[in-house]
């Protein structure tokens, strides 16, 4: 693989080898992960266990795309901009959304009258309507105003997460702020390198996303890791199909990490912090679909009980 040279000279095939790497781990997750995960665990199998880690995938790239730009364009300060996104990928979402509503009808064999009375087939009405206001917002004069709609989507998302919980509990609050920081990681990151391949460069710009991130990833740390223990025996880690996604997911999330150590160090020295944070999106874009596939695979916290 190529990677980019001197600074305002990226490679393009070197991009092009990341982004083809990004597409095929997300699809090897969504059509084998479920069913490699739960090999030997005597686990019950998924119905459409493919087709609905998919649609998560889109869900969450979308929220990703649309709350990355949101934060990235008060980063990218003063100079061009590239094409807004934020709305393609809240429609996304809301496509996504929709599309998983109508598998639960089609699984359930339930009318979908019946599914928007199910607490589920409820929460992805919110999120498909919330998303498409979003998009709405974001291709307005105003985008900023689809902060409140994503911020909804995020919430319901949170609670369809935890079905175990009747209201909005710890769990769900802890989604909620790992869910967030996710995307503002994946989306800002994303946002952040095309606004440099469009501007030829921007240490400043990398300065204010680094110093963001440093938050983001701190969030991501602590709730990650209070929502394991809370949701998952330590005794069972390898004994269930949920353990073994986290713990592949984990791995990914320390590969990523110091991927960004190295950006980070890269730009303090002055060097070209492009070529780390590009493979640390690809890390990212992979961490994307695990975590899709973790509300797929059977819940560990049927073991508690």
């Amino acid at each position: 693989m190529t990677l980019p040279g001197p600074l305002g000279t990226p490679s393009r095939r070197g991009a092009a080898v990341l982004a083809a790497a990004a597409v095929l781990g997300v699809l090897a997750v969504a059509l084998l992960g479920a069913g490699l995960a739960r090999t030997g665990t005597g686990e019950l199998r998924i119905p459409a266990a493919g087709t609905t880690t998919l649609l998560r995938i889109l869900l969450l790239a979308g929220l990703a795309l649309a709350v990355g730009e949101l934060a990235g364009t008060r980063l990218a300060g003063d100079g061009p901009l590239p094409r807004r996104l934020a709305a393609s990928g809240a429609l996304l979402a809301a496509a996504a959304s929709a599309a998983l509503l109508l598998l639960l009808a089609a699984v359930s064999g339930l009318s979908l009258p019946v599914v928007y009375g199910l607490r589920e087939g409820r929460l992805l009405l919110v999120t498909a309507n919330a998303c498409l206001l979003a998009a709405v917002c974001a291709a307005s004069r105003r985008p900023g105003l689809a902060a409140l709609p994503l911020a909804a989507a995020i919430v319901a998302e949170a609670l369809r997460a935890h079905p175990e919980s009747a209201g909005f509990g710890v769990g769900a609050g802890l989604t909620v702020v790992h869910l967030t920081a996710a995307s503002l990681w994946t989306g800002s990151l994303l946002y952040v390198l095309r606004v440099l391949r469009l501007r030829g460069g921007g240490r400043e710009v990398l300065l204010r996303y680094a110093r963001m991130a440093a938050f983001v990833y701190a969030a991501l740390a602590v709730t990650g890791t209070v929502s394991t223990l809370r949701r998952l025996p330590l005794d069972v880690v390898l004994g269930t199909a949920y353990g073994r996604v986290l713990l592949v997911k984990l791995a990914l999330f320390g590969g990523a990490s110091l991927l960004a150590l190295m950006a980070r160090s890269r730009l303090m020295s002055g060097a070209d912090a492009r070529p780390p944070a590009r493979i640390e999106l690809t890390a990212l874009a992979v961490i994307v679909a695990l975590s899709a596939l973790l509300t797929v695979v059977p819940d560990p916290h049927w073991i508690r009980s």
